[in-house]
């Protein structure tokens, strides 16, 4: 895996990605570090793509397990340390989770997989952030 970052040079604190996969991201700072807003915040994108990797894995293990799942959103609510590094110290995920019969304990089951054995991004953020979540099944 490898990503390169390009920084957008001496206007501000835009900087754009380009994975390894063949895609590409931006990622800003706010005014006040010298940015311009104009994309998200590198940590921003860290916590995305925890909810992005934890959401997938849900997804995964309903649907290999035949149930019928129609959406999937994972809201990810975070806390940072004061001081530098500035790192998370508190992250919840709140699973709403739609589908057709989909039994409640079938999705927190998939949730509890998905931080215990198959999320390495939730993983990583869990050795400095204590991760908690919540689950709502909506009938579709």
């Amino acid at each position: 895996m490898e990503s390169t970052i390009d920084w957008g040079g001496p206007e501000g604190m835009l900087f754009v990605a380009r994975t390894g996969s063949g895609h590409v991201t931006a990622m800003d700072g706010a005014p006040d570090g010298g940015g311009n807003n104009l994309a998200p915040r590198p940590m921003e994108m860290l916590l995305t793509g925890a909810g992005g990797c934890a959401a997938y894995d849900v997804v995964l293990i309903l649907k290999r397990g035949r149930h019928v799942v129609t959406g999937c959103q994972a809201k990810l609510t975070a806390e940072r340390a004061a001081t530098d590094p500035k790192v998370f110290t508190k992250i919840h995920f709140a699973f709403t989770v739609t589908g057709k019969g989909l039994p409640t304990a079938a999705v927190e089951r998939a949730v509890q997989l998905s931080h215990e054995k198959y999320c390495s991004a939730s993983a990583m953020l869990a050795k400095t952030a204590d991760i908690t979540h919540s689950v709502t099944v909506v009938e579709a």
